[in-house]
């Protein structure tokens, strides 16, 4: 199932040129109403997932950078061992995979997470993210609704990998 490889290199391609392109063309904090509800908004995020740890004194980078590897390494080794008939398996965690990648090369190459999609409604603002964040949260809305509700329906899920 490492043929599915090719969605983690697309995630990663769509993240970094989008994030490339708002550092560009966005003014750190200044919001750009797209919508009544969207906004393009420039935001760094040195911790995790609603800017968890993000007032820690560094150390968050590496940890999260080691986080993002392991679980990295983890989801190849999965790949490996799923059956050819799981595939929306393989798609969740190529899609989780090429989001950790696309952030952890941001905290490679910035120290920082670049975000710039802002939802917003009634004064309220969902934190800000970008498409690595996209790629991650739908893979894994799909990894755990397609175990829960089809998986155990399909009758060679979950046995050893074979040609």
């Amino acid at each position: 199932m490492l043929k599915w490889l090719w969605l983690s290199a697309a995630v990663i391609v769509l993240d970094q040129i989008t994030k490339y392109i708002a550092e560009r063309a966005l003014v750190l904090y200044a919001p750009v109403e797209i919508t009544p509800f969207f906004n393009f908004t420039l935001v760094y995020n040195p911790g995790a997932a609603f800017s968890f740890l993000g007032d820690a004194s560094g150390w968050q980078r590496w940890f999260f950078v080691a986080v993002a590897v392991g679980a990295s390494v983890f989801i190849i080794w999965w790949l490996r061992t799923l059956h050819r008939s799981e595939r929306w398996t393989a798609a969740s965690l190529t899609l989780i995979l090429g989001g950790a990648i696309g952030n952890v090369i941001d905290r490679l190459w910035h120290g920082h997470v670049i975000d710039f999609l802002d939802f917003h409604y009634a004064g309220r603002h969902w934190p800000a993210f970008n498409v690595a964040d996209a790629a991650i949260t739908v893979g894994a809305i799909i990894l755990v609704g397609y175990s829960l509700f089809f998986a155990r329906n399909e009758p060679d899920a979950g046995k050893e990998n074979r040609p």
